[in-house]
């Protein structure tokens, strides 16, 4: 069974490659889905049956209820709401990252103290088999196990409430900001040295509370307009977790998975802090998201429009550019904006839309809303891409945006996101910006461009503001 268990492990690591290397294209992201599902398929089929194996009932008693569960979840949570479904999902993997640590711990003990390996379970026996050397290893990997995990259960719960609004989206630290945590981390250490000398318990708990604590006062001390980059982070951190767990376990599997996670939700980590011109440090160590001074005042008024001025607009504009945002998928308007498209279309307007790299509050947010509408994939462009176009379009429609259109970035050095790269939409000869009321958003932070001169406030629910604009464009 030792080699089906290999073989089986490799073709899943394989099945994984293909399925994290599809999902970079929306046209191969389906079959990528699929490959992973028959990956981790195989990959559970071949830890059953494989060495070590045992307790049948309870495993397939627990699959059975991590299915029905996961189903269940599936089908209650609406798009909006997937960011925080993802922050909860990273916490459960932190969370068994710290249970399998201590489970390790303790039957490092047993095995210890055990007269015979008759009596022993099959990961004791695995254990009674290493040397005092291998033995000292694993307690180094059960410890970072831990406090890789520790620190990712707590920091995606906060993640979690930010997302949800159960908890403040303002960056919150307490006072001595950074220095709790590097003591924190500081104390981490001394442990892990206390720990790899003596295998005690008393070590391994301080850094398990340790760790919770940076998780916690980490995320809490970032601010709203950065939690796209939060939730791509504890996609890095429970990848990591779970490698740390693979090692304490022995699986080659669970290893390479875990670095194919981490790795990559450490790339995607990079490649949205450089969307948002932040530092990676400075998100590793939590603390952005704040002002360096008071705020430049804005001047002018929201001047209102209704859907009769707005289709007027469309109706004599040549080119329009969309630019959708969370406010869109909160009003489930995906399928309304896609209609107002081929409808513009087929009057022969060019129609593109333009996404932000941390539009809505989960990488891909919009791209995956547009998709499920049935937008075409090659007139949805990203940042890059359209945003030199701005001065020559006739009109820019925001739907439910704030910080990604935000001038601030640009204009005011004491902006909580000054020098993110935003959309350039005032740049249009007409913005209408699809908005609930005159308030600042989920990031609390003043948008000059509702006050700009060529600059419409088509207020109201977005979903039930297109259905009206939609009966007046034939």
């Amino acid at each position: 069974m030792i080699g089906f268990t290999t073989a089986a492990y490799v073709v899943a690591a394989v099945l994984f490659i293909l399925s994290l290397g599809g999902l970079s294209n929306q046209e191969s992201a389906k079959r990528a889905v699929w490959y992973g599902i028959a990956g981790m398929g195989l990959a559970v089929f071949a830890t059953l049956i494989g060495p070590g194996s045992g307790l049948w009932l309870l495993s397939l008693i627990l699959i059975a209820g991590g299915g029905i569960i996961g189903t269940y979840v599936a089908k209650k949570v609406q798009m909006t709401e997937m960011p925080q479904l993802v922050a909860a999902m990273h916490s459960l993997v932190g969370l068994a990252a710290v249970f399998v640590g201590f489970i390790a711990h303790f039957e490092i003990g047993n095995v210890a103290a055990a007269a015979s390996t008759d009596d022993l379970g099959s990961f004791a026996k695995l254990i009674a088999k290493k040397s005092p050397a291998e033995i000292a290893f694993l307690r180094v990997e059960l410890f970072l196990g831990i406090f890789i995990g520790a620190i990712t259960f707590t920091g995606s719960v906060i993640a979690f409430g930010k997302l949800a609004g159960k908890v403040t989206s303002a960056a919150t630290k307490l006072p001595g900001g950074h220095m709790l945590n590097a003591g924190a981390a500081g104390l981490s250490f001394l442990c892990l040295i206390w720990y790899f000398n003596t295998g005690g318990f008393l070590p391994l708990m301080l850094m398990t509370l340790a760790a919770l604590f940076i998780g916690y006062h980490l995320i809490m001390g970032i601010g709203g307009a950065d939690m796209p980059v939060v939730v791509s982070m504890l996609n890095s951190y429970s990848g990591w977790a779970a490698a740390a767990i693979g090692f304490s376990l022995g699986n080659d599997l669970l290893i390479v998975v875990g670095a194919l996670v981490g790795s990559s939700g450490a790339i995607l980590s990079y490649i949205m802090c450089k969307a948002m011109n932040r530092s990676f440090v400075s998100v590793i160590l939590g603390g952005f998201g704040g002002t360096t001074g008071p705020a430049m005042e804005v001047e002018g008024e929201q001047i209102a429009i209704d859907a009769d001025g707005v289709s007027t607009a469309l109706d004599e504009a040549d080119s329009v550019i969309i630019i959708p945002g969370y406010g869109m998928a909160v009003a489930q308007a995906q399928q309304n904006v896609a209609e107002l498209t081929r409808r513009l279309r087929a009057k022969g307007k060019d129609v593109r839309f333009a996404i932000h790299p941390v539009a809505g509050r989960l990488p891909g947010h919009m791209n995956v809303l547009l998709a499920e509408a049935k937008v075409p994939y090659d007139i949805v462009l990203e940042m890059d891409e359209i945003n030199e176009d701005f001065p020559e379009t006739d009109v820019a429609i925001v739907i439910g945006s704030n910080d990604i259109v935000n001038p601030a970035a640009q204009e005011d050095p004491n902006s909580p996101i000054a020098g993110m790269p935003v959309l350039e939409c005032w740049k249009a000869k007409q913005v209408f910006v699809s908005k609930r009321g005159q308030g600042t958003g989920y990031s609390g932070i003043e948008n000059p461009l509702f006050f700009k001169d060529n600059t419409r406030m088509f207020y109201g629910d977005a979903k039930a503001s297109l259905d009206t604009l939609l009966t007046m464009i034939s």
